[in-house]
């Protein structure tokens, strides 16, 4: 009787899970980056947008 199916999937989740903290992260990154630089564009815009002080009816 061996262990190789139990050591197999020891290393196989392992790996899975080395992989997911690998990736996650960046994707948090790009997806933080993604919103700051459209909060940016944003505000951006709302600062050239020309501003009538005067209120009218």
């Amino acid at each position: 009787m061996t262990y190789f199916k139990y050591v197999a999937m020891a290393y196989a989740v392992f790996f899975i899970v080395l992989a997911w903290d690998f990736i996650v992260p960046r994707l948090q990154i790009r997806q933080h980056l993604r919103e700051v630089r459209n909060r940016a564009a944003r505000a951006k815009r709302t600062a050239a947008a020309p501003v009538d002080e005067e209120l009218s009816r």
